[in-house]
């Protein structure tokens, strides 16, 4: 019988790789259509330069005028806009090269038309990236350390360094979620399936007198429906511990937010014996990662102090969310 459960569990994985292979054509195509687009818009921008005389002033106007169309889409800025024409001007008549680039991500693109200086170098790193699926700060890394001058070096090095497994982490690009008009909550899906993904050693920093209870969970107030993040036990406080995931800035609505889930923990799960709940407000931000608390305003003076001693340090935490939030960057945000 256990023979059995095996075999059934490789055809389950099986068809797992069906699925997941799906997913990745999908997304490359969705890339190579964006590509082709920037492509196009550059071209356009190029010739109207060229035979009309168009300036910075009516690209921005053109890109207001975009940005009214398909307000949330940011990739069609004016700065962005000049980029496409750049794009094209650097590429267009290269039939070696112009097919490669629309094989990766955007923000890859930017990084060799900014890092590489002759055509040998662009094709290195554009023929590394779509070997190995490089995120933007891989790739950034492997510019500034210049890799292309010195692999060239060892011609068999070169090849030991292209040709290896692609990956579909890098077409889950900024540009190719906007494209697609994906909502922003799919980030903070996306960075609290990361937090799931790696739980035991995010409680191990919280310390061994957390226990994790669930994600998302339900908590009912009226006729509504609201879920919680995490939620966590502490055992030396024993207390609930309610743990919000934020991608971007901290703003002083999500302690209102977090204060109200507060309430309603208190209301119907807290035990009777159970000290009030705490909350924890994670923010995860592209240039910071922010760590608060919402205590309930009924906690005395020496609660409140003995909760800030049990609690996890805010900048143990914050390391930690800084962490877990490059990993993401490695592989979704590019």
């Amino acid at each position: 019988m256990a023979n059995e459960i095996i075999n059934f569990e490789h055809d389950f994985e099986a068809v797992i790789q069906i699925i997941e292979n799906a997913k990745c054509r999908a997304m490359k195509a969705v890339n190579t259509e964006l590509i082709e687009m920037y492509w196009q818009i550059g071209k356009y921008i190029s010739e109207k330069t060229e035979s009309a005389g168009w300036g910075k002033g009516v690209v921005k106007e053109f890109a207001d005028f975009l940005q009214k169309k398909y307000p949330s889409t940011s990739g069609l800025s004016s700065q962005n806009i000049w980029r496409m024409k750049q794009f094209y001007e650097t590429y267009r008549g290269n039939e070696k090269l112009s097919p490669l680039v629309r094989e990766i991500t955007w923000s890859n693109n930017l990084l060799i038309m900014a890092g590489c200086k002759t055509d040998e170098a662009r094709e290195f790193y554009l023929k590394l990236c779509i070997a190995n699926g490089y995120g933007k700060r891989e790739l950034e890394r492997q510019i500034d350390s210049m890799l292309f001058e010195r692999t060239m070096i060892s011609s068999a090095k070169h090849k030991e360094l292209i040709a290896q497994t692609p990956a579909i982490g890098s077409l889950r690009d900024t540009y190719v979620l906007e494209f697609l008009d994906v909502p922003e909550d799919y980030k903070e899906r996306d960075l609290r399936k990361s937090i799931i993904a790696n739980l035991k050693q995010f409680i191990l920093e919280f310390g061994k007198d957390f226990s994790f209870v669930g994600e998302e969970y339900k908590v009912q107030v009226g006729n509504s429906d609201f879920y919680i993040d995490l939620l966590f036990f502490n055992r030396a406080l024993s207390c609930l511990v309610a743990v919000e995931l934020k991608v971007g800035k901290f703003k002083p609505e999500h302690l209102g937010q977090l204060n109200f889930y507060l309430e309603a923990l208190d209301r119907d799960v807290k035990k009777e014996n159970e000290n009030p709940s705490v909350g924890l407000i994670l923010c995860a931000s592209k240039d910071d990662a922010v760590v608060e608390y919402a205590l309930s305003r009924s906690l005395s003076p020496a609660m409140v102090a003995d909760y800030t001693l049990q609690l996890p340090d805010k900048k143990l935490l914050t390391a930690k969310l800084r962490e877990i939030t490059e990993l993401i960057s490695e592989d979704d945000d590019k």
